[in-house]
């Protein structure tokens, strides 16, 4: 059985993947840059520390891709922190993903850079941007 229906719902789609990729995302700023949620690790940071410099960099690139302006630069950005940050934080522990609690940053790194390679899709403010310069 094929799903080439759903081809049609593909910059629909794409844009949820944006979106969903960038609230859950934005959680791990929102824990270093505030303790919020409280309990969350690794918890609120000081001022000028490497996790805290993550923080910053997972905020500005998280709410960039939510809301989809400079999509590519803040993703590609974001894959690169995330790929700093499993070799850094994880792979020290163990190679494997599933030993060194490293699987979502492996995600994030992989569907940010996807998101690089493909731009936003639908509901984009670079999208927006894009229809109004078109000449009519």
């Amino acid at each position: 059985m094929e799903f080439t229906w759903l081809s049609r719902w593909q910059p629909q789609l794409l844009a949820l993947l944006r979106i969903v990729t960038a609230l859950l995302f934005l959680q791990h700023a929102l824990i270093k840059l505030f303790g919020f949620p409280p309990g969350g690790k690794p918890g609120l940071q000081q001022v000028g520390t490497l996790l805290w410099s993550a923080g910053v960099i997972e905020f500005v690139t998280g709410l960039l891709v939510l809301m989809g302006l400079w999509t590519r630069l803040a993703a590609f950005v974001a894959a690169g922190e995330m790929a700093v940050g499993y070799w850094m934080i994880h792979g020290q522990q163990s190679l494997y993903p599933a030993v060194n609690m490293g699987e979502a940053a492996v995600l994030f790194c992989f569907v940010f850079l996807y998101l690089a390679a493909v731009g936003p899709g639908a509901w984009s403010v670079d999208g927006a941007r894009f229809r109004a310069s078109m000449p009519r």
